[in-house]
């Protein structure tokens, strides 16, 4: 594809930033947010990336930035899947083919990035209480910030951090304003009673004045979502004065109104900046994939680059079983014959696979929706009820319910498996996604039980070993993509716990690897093969606990021990250093390399990339055996 096909914008061409926008008609923000549509299609074509929240927040977006005064006023966007459109519209447009990719625009809204992303993001639920940051730093004098604005999606708001910041602003009392994009649709189909209740709210008795003067008010609503309204109507008429949740949270509330009709939109925002002197919030009904993507199950949320006229995906094919496949399809057979296992996820079920199990055993799925916290403290009810749950969460999503996994399941030695998907480094989505910690902050912890699988073979195997394993929690790690097209076996077979295994003999260094690196590992030992060198290879499996005995083993017999790992420092090879410390190993002359992610958050590219600027590909393993073992391969050549 190229600019050809790229859509003619006479409007937008013409904005440079917001200000241009302010300067429009509003005749011409109709068509302005046509043409924004349009061109946030052509772009995601090119690249790949988020499509479908953007397209549901295109009229709201140019809206926002109609009636506010951007950057002044803080427009923070949750998660921010949605801000390509506002990208566009705060002088980013020309950049917009670099999104996602190495030294390009990130995916999310980012403060390093532009004066218009006052507050990063790319977790969920976070946008109410930063916005009431926001809020109180203006009351207490704090320059150059004016309204504060959260724009907060209906699945981000099954999170309890969520409900945590509008009881405190409707404490405060002070001036903020939440907007509810509620499109019906996160990732996956929002769960829970808040969904239900969204789709049927009443809009009540404040405000009811202008907003029935704004053409989108609930008059002006689909036929559907009348019929909900009416059918809230009846059922809040026993409740206190206000007759919503978020009344009883201290919020005004005005909605719901079409969040794609700009009439509307233009004429409920501008009465909210005149009159609003408290906390309010604007439930706006929208469209996930608005103008391309509404027939798609996932309304267009993340794709490859596709052609922007018939929609079709130019995707790479697979030359290996993904590994989020492998757990899904070997979770599926532990559980065919074991009832008491239990899936969960929360609100990822296609991301993390268990769609696949949802069809084979839909009573034993469970969407928490985006709870992490929730999700974990159930898993640990379930388990002290005799059931065998697998969590399965990204680990940059786990980070989130650290506390319950502590307190809840470790404290406890309940039997939760965890099943962390994207550990390490995962490419486009950067480092706001990357599973960097979960080695680090479950290894220290009492009970546990922590592996990795270094292809997907070992992975089906230790899904088999959390099924079997009763005696406390355990966790398993594996990364975003392909596998390395192993041999795959019929089944899992449990391994013995905190036992690792020996890949190749060779002599004077070895190399231990634990988790997905193994591979690299294997190159960079043909390589040095080539110079005279033959490591060591063992594949640790276990991080906690430790294989002692090989450990010890491998540092006795050989001058050189190097560990590598897909995570932070503190993780598996300080356990490592720890052990050959204990153990008075150091004092006899061994030389010892730990080789992890640096101390820094590392920006999105290409998955190769971003391990060469870790120092972990195959490269950089041969280049820290030359270096361990400078002086003898030098004699060795002389």
């Amino acid at each position: 594809m190229t600019d050809q096909t790229r859509p003619v914008t006479p409007l937008l061409d013409r904005i440079g930033g917001p200000a241009d926008l302010r300067a429009l008609p509003e005749r011409d923000l109709k068509r302005l947010a046509d043409e924004l549509r349009a061109e946030t299609i052509w772009t995601v074509s090119q690249t790949g990336g988020h499509l479908g929240a953007g397209l549901g927040v295109v009229e709201l977006t140019v809206a926002l930035h109609a009636v506010f005064n951007t950057p002044r006023d803080k427009l923070i966007w949750d998660v921010s899947h949605q801000c390509y459109p506002h990208k566009i519209l705060t002088g980013r447009r020309e950049r917009m083919r670099t999104i996602r990719q190495k030294g390009g625009l990130s995916g999310f809204t980012k403060r390093t990035e532009s004066p218009y992303d006052p507050f990063g993001a790319a977790h969920s639920s976070t946008s109410i209480s930063a916005a009431l940051g926001f809020t109180m730093a203006r009351e207490l004098g704090a320059e150059d910030v004016g309204d504060a604005i959260a724009v907060i999606g209906d699945g981000a708001l099954s999170g309890g951090m969520a409900y945590e910041a509008m009881n405190h602003a409707g404490h405060l009392k002070k001036r903020l304003i939440v907007v509810l994009n509620d499109n019906e649709m996160s990732i996956a189909p929002p769960v829970g009673a808040m969904s239900s209740y969204l789709s049927s709210l009443y809009a009540g008795a404040p405000f009811q004045e202008f907003k029935a003067a704004a053409k989108g008010a609930v008059g002006f609503l689909p036929p559907p979502f009348q019929q909900g309204a009416r059918r809230a109507k009846e059922m809040l008429k026993g409740l206190t004065v206000g007759g919503t949740l978020f009344e009883e949270l201290g919020f005004s509330y005005v909605g719901p109104i079409d969040g794609h009709d700009m009439e509307s939109l233009l004429a409920v925002l501008r009465t909210v900046k005149v009159r609003a002197d408290g906390p309010i919030l604007i439930h706006a009904v929208t469209q996930k994939g608005k103008g391309f993507a509404e027939h798609r199950a996932d309304r267009g949320h993340a794709t490859a680059k596709f052609d922007p006229k018939t929609g079709e995906q130019k995707k790479a094919k697979s030359n290996a079983p993904s590994y989020t496949k492998v757990f899904a399809q070997s979770l599926i057979q532990e559980a065919a014959e074991d009832d008491r296992i239990v899936a969960i996820t929360a609100a990822m079920p296609d991301g993390t696979g268990l769609n696949l199990f949802a069809e084979r055993f839909p009573a034993r799925c469970f969407d928490v929706g985006i709870a992490e916290q929730h999700g974990v403290t159930f898993c640990a009810g379930l388990a002290a009820s005799g059931m065998r749950p697998f969590a399965a969460i990204y680990s940059t999503f786990l980070q989130r319910g650290y506390d319950q996994v502590v307190h809840d399941v470790a404290l406890q030695n309940l039997p939760v498996r965890f099943a962390i998907d994207r550990a390490g480094l995962v490419g486009a989505d950067g480092a706001t996604h990357a599973g960097s910690f979960d080695v680090a902050y479950l290894s220290n912890l009492p009970n546990f039980v922590v592996m990795a699988a270094s292809d997907e073979a070992e992975l089906r195997h230790m899904v088999a070993t959390a099924a079997a394993h009763d005696s406390g929690p355990i966790a398993f790690r594996f990364p975003r993509g392909e596998g390395v097209g192993c041999e795959m076996p019929e089944r899992g077979v449990p391994l013995e716990i905190g036992k690792g295994r020996i890949v190749h003999r060779g002599s004077q260094v070895a190399i231990l690897s634990f988790g997905a690196r193994l591979a690299e590992v294997e190159q960079a030992r043909e390589r040095l093969m080539a110079r005279g060198i033959e490591p060591t290879v063992a594949d640790a499996r276990f991080s906690k606990p430790l294989d002692r005995q090989m450990i010890l083993g491998l540092a006795r017999d050989h001058e050189a021990l190097i560990t590598i790992e897909e995570g932070a420092v503190g993780g598996f090879g300080s356990h490592v250093a720890h052990l050959l410390a204990e153990e008075g190993m150091f004092d006899t002359g061994l030389r010892y390399r730990s080789m992890v992610l640096p101390d820094a958050f590392i920006d999105q590219a290409g998955p190769r990339d971003m391990y060469a600027a870790a120092g972990l590909n195959v490269e950089d393993i041969e280049a820290k055996v030359l270096s361990v073992m400078g002086v003898k391969v030098l004699s060795q050549r002389a």
